[in-house]
């Protein structure tokens, strides 16, 4: 079969490799589609981080590079491995794409077994196989099953959904805050849409006028304010009253933004950073004791899917306006990495099509 392999910085290959088999305890999976995801761009550009190099493994799997990327999947159950009873082939699903260490407490009461020592994911670190390929075997504790009702293109955004959910989750947002989203990249705009749905005023700061605009279109946001254009804290303190945003959530990593969202919450508001920082933030701290903003992390998801699949099969959000180009295997650096690298405003997740069906028109 075809996969995306990474060997090193800028350099992914798509090879013919063996098709993977599931194992006892495992689903193989025919991946629909596999979204391309920022940490992707990162391993592309400057890594590798989560992916091994040739000589040292990233992950309690023990692989090393090249290792097949991928870990925004959706696809069909192909086949279940020795002791899989309650999944079928042909089912739909979604997966979990962690790589834990053996012994783990994954059960449903654990809350952090995404902070586990060693945490990595599959389609980076390994995993056996990533999404980025056309069949991939999946332990079934990372396997959800979603109604047929939810077109898979659609369903390759619920792990990144997920991430924005368990952001949401995290901060302690609930009906009737107000918040502010600093970057409508594809994290920034599912964020909003998790907040829109809990009934949460969503305010998002965005240079690019095309992403402002997919902002308002697909409902993550009632305001989108333009940075170079408007005093973005002034305008958060003018909606509100003169309170400022209760929640303020940075998902560029830029600090300019981190320093806008700290001038516009209020006092005692909660600042929530869900994006990855490849560098030390200059972080006002005096701002922080004085204003007692209450500041937080965010990382991944824990047990957050079945709540995240719900809320999309009940239509409480739609991912359909965030997906903005569904392409071949072969097209994947081209008309993916480097449309979002060197283009970025102009999309806002490009899907990948492995077996190369539902892409779309040249």
């Amino acid at each position: 079969m075809r996969a995306a392999r990474y060997y090193g910085n800028k350099d992914i290959r798509i090879e013919e490799i063996d098709e993977p088999t599931a194992g006892a305890g495992e689903v193989l999976i025919d991946v629909a589609f596999c979204g391309i995801c920022g940490t992707d761009l990162h391993e592309y550009l400057d890594g590798p981080i989560f992916c091994p190099t040739p000589d040292t493994p990233t992950s309690w799997t023990g692989e090393t590079a090249p290792v097949t990327l991928g870990h925004e999947l959706s696809g069909v159950v192909a086949a279940l491995g020795e002791g899989i009873t309650d999944l079928e082939v042909g089912d739909t699903v979604v997966v979990e794409p962690y790589i834990l260490k053996d012994g783990t407490d994954t059960g449903p009461d654990s809350t952090d077994y995404h902070l586990s020592e060693g945490m990595n994911f599959i389609g980076l670190g390994g995993g056996g196989g990533g999404g980025l390929a056309e069949k991939l075997a999946v332990p079934r504790r990372w396997v959800h099953k979603i109604d047929p009702s939810i077109p898979l293109d659609q369903a390759a955004l619920i792990e990144p959904l997920a991430v924005a959910y368990h952001g949401v989750q995290r901060s302690g947002a609930k009906a009737g805050d107000i918040a502010v989203i600093g970057g409508a990249g594809p994290i920034g705009l599912l964020t909003g849409a998790v907040l829109r749905a809990l009934g949460v005023t969503v305010v998002i700061s965005e240079l690019s006028s095309l992403r402002r605009q997919k902002a308002l279109d697909s409902g993550a946001a009632d305001h989108a304010l333009d940075p170079a254009a408007v005093d973005v804290a002034q305008e958060v303190h003018d909606l509100t009253g003169g309170k400022g945003a209760d929640i303020a959530f940075e998902a560029t990593s830029v600090q300019a933004v981190l320093d806008t969202l700290m001038d516009a919450l209020r006092p005692t508001g909660v600042l929530l950073n869900i994006s990855i920082w490849g560098h030390r933030s200059d972080f006002d701290m005096h701002k922080l004791v004085m204003k007692e903003i209450d500041l937080r992390g965010s990382i991944g998801y824990v047990n957050n899917h079945p709540a995240v699949i719900e809320l999309v099969e009940s239509g409480k959000i739609d991912l359909a306006p965030f997906i903005t180009g569904r392409i071949q295997l072969e097209d994947l650096i081209d008309k993916g990495f480097d449309t979002l690298i060197h283009r970025n405003e102009t999309a806002v997740k490009i899907l990948v099509s492995p077996s190369g069906k539902g892409v779309d028109p040249a």
